[in-house]
């Protein structure tokens, strides 16, 4: 299966199915690259449909604390863009799930941003998130524009300009990862008002895949988005548990314990 397709063909499986997406954040390095590997394997045993992958990077500002700590974790183990890339070659020779890069543009750019298309789907990556390029910057800057080796997905949330809303989703491809709520990544006892009826509002305007993140922590909070969405995304739960068990050398098992609960909610509905 060529790399461009893997996240295309995961969501038109499901869909035949029935079955929202279950979409898994960890940091790559956190706690350290052997471990990040067995990880990655753990949430492919646990059910995870698609796996967004963390660049180390020293300033995440999107990130809460817990994500910002992984980040930190992962830099500190000596964790290096190119030992992300080693690291989806090792995953990619046991496993066909799709890989998101989640980044920020800093490491992009000062590893070149056409060289980091490239080599980042030679290594088998799917797709990537900056979290900090508009489409709109890329589009006036002839060193940063966007290049068809990865689907480039879009970030949409609660804040963005209803207006703005119809040109974010006309230009995603893979899914659009619908922020539920305002501020920082992180776990939350609650979730966002509004889920359902923003997401109806986005699929007004593409027939991309939307999927729901931020906050979400539970196997009952994962199974009420999948009821309105094409798929849940959690990370800094999962983080959590890298982060408590990071010096045990079962930590893989303890996130495969912790991640199925949450898959099986997701795919409850």
């Amino acid at each position: 299966m060529s790399n461009s397709n893997r996240i295309d063909q995961c969501f038109t499986d499901l869909k035949a199915e029935g079955k929202s997406a279950f979409v898994a954040y960890v940091c790559a390095g956190d706690p350290n690259m052997d471990q990040s590997l067995k990880i990655m394997k753990a949430l492919e045993s646990a059910g995870a449909d698609i796996i967004e992958l963390g660049v180390p990077f020293s300033d995440p500002m999107a990130d809460g604390i817990v994500n910002q700590m992984a980040s930190h974790r992962a830099l500190e183990a000596g964790g290096t863009f190119p030992g992300v890339l080693d690291l989806v070659k090792k995953f990619r020779e046991t496993s066909e799930v799709p890989v998101v890069l989640f980044t920020y543009l800093n490491p992009v750019y000062t590893y070149g941003f056409e060289r980091f298309h490239k080599d980042s789907a030679s290594a088998g990556v799917d797709g990537v998130l900056l979290l900090d390029l508009p489409p709109e910057e890329a589009a006036r800057n002839n060193d940063i524009q966007e290049t068809s080796e990865l689907k480039h997905i879009r970030l949409i949330a609660p804040t963005t300009p209803e207006e703005r809303i119809p040109r974010l989703a006309s230009s995603a491809e893979g899914f659009i990862y619908y922020v539920s709520r305002e501020g920082v990544t992180g776990a939350q006892t609650s979730l966002a008002e509004g889920i359902s009826e923003n997401v109806e509002n986005i699929r007004k305007h593409t027939d991309v895949p939307v999927v729901v993140g931020f906050g979400i922590s539970t196997p009952e909070q994962s199974a009420t988005v999948a009821q309105s969405a094409d798929g849940v995304v959690v990370g800094s739960a999962i983080v959590r548990v890298v982060e408590k068990y990071a010096d045990d050398p079962d930590v893989a098992a303890r996130v495969e314990a912790f991640v199925k609960p949450l898959v099986d909610g997701a795919k409850s509905v």
